[in-house]
């Protein structure tokens, strides 16, 4: 068994915590999959990114409160996923204004909150908690809470898949056919904001998007299926959480200060390099001919 504890360190499976990172992890993956698919193909990439920092102001600000701080992100998201989906909505340049000016204000709102909650309570590590996620740190009770948020964005997106599928692909189809374009796409957010703060949860606000897009975009470089994309992403969220779970635990002995290292930073990696494979995939099977600008669902859209 020597080569078992080489690659896994004694008593991971054990560990309560481990036990309830890894129930998250793959809740976190079952949303992220379907939710990050449509927002690729959506080219929101930018918006779930905006959402994430405007989600780090109300996670710090329910911390500051004693609050958890998923109910925060999202309070705040959701909210702001409304305003980002109805202002501007038809002029890109608006949106992008109003969604600048919003994320810088909320920004510094977070910055005051952290800084309130470290000054004002003996609570350690807020900072780092809400930026980059804890995931080891979360209770039995946020764990039901995070259940309920993904069951609701899990839900929304399964009542609207067709319409949400036909107005991504081609919404002037889709407004043709009566298809509610406008709060379709409001019904988007709200789930992107609801899959921002989940992935918050586990490496934080400035880092969710990495999880919620990456696997995505990589998915959507391999099949030709939504449906299959969607899995693919979440199979791809689930293994890169676990895996970051196990080398966080592992981390623990290793040098130089044997204090760990966050679970985010192997979490971001993974998802670097499994999107990276993924390009490289594609670009050996169309060949040197076509391997110009093959866009992230190239492989589902026919645009081979």
């Amino acid at each position: 068994m020597n080569w078992y504890h080489a690659l896994l360190a004694p008593g991971l499976f054990a560990n309560p915590s481990v036990q309830e990172a890894a129930v998250v992890g793959a809740l976190v993956a079952a949303v992220c999959g379907p939710v990050g698919m449509f927002t690729v193909m959506r080219s929101q990439s930018f918006a779930g990114h905006a959402l994430a920092d405007i989600a780090s102001t109300g996670g710090s600000g329910a911390l500051l409160l004693g609050l958890s701080p998923l109910l925060g992100f999202v309070v705040f998201g959701v909210t702001a996923s409304g305003t980002m989906e109805m202002v501007g909505t038809h002029r890109r340049q608006g949106r992008d204004l109003v969604t600048g000016i919003v994320l810088g204000a909320s920004l510094g709102l977070s910055a005051l909150f952290l800084y309130l909650t470290a000054t004002s309570q003996t609570t350690t590590g807020a900072a780092v908690t809400i930026l980059f996620g804890s995931i080891f740190a979360v209770t039995s009770s946020t764990v039901w809470f995070a259940v309920g948020v993904g069951g609701a964005a899990l839900v929304l997106l399964g009542l609207l898949y067709r319409p949400l599928l036909v107005s991504s692909v081609n919404p002037e189809l889709a407004a043709a056919q009566g298809i509610p374009v406008r709060l379709v796409g409001l019904a988007h957010m709200v789930a992107l904001a609801l899959a921002v703060a989940l992935s918050a949860l586990t490496i934080g606000a400035i880092l969710s998007t990495a999880l919620l897009i990456g696997p995505a975009a990589a998915a959507l470089y391999l099949t030709r299926s939504p449906g299959r994309a969607m899995v693919m992403a979440s199979g791809v969220s689930l293994v890169v959480t676990w895996i970051g779970v196990a080398l966080a635990y592992d981390s623990y002995d290793w040098l130089p200060s044997h204090q760990g290292w966050p679970v985010s930073f192997f979490v971001v990696l993974l998802v670097l390099a499994t999107y990276a494979l993924a390009r490289v995939a594609v670009w050996r099977r169309v060949g040197p001919r076509r391997r110009k600008a093959v866009p992230a669902g190239a492989g589902w859209r026919g645009e081979r």
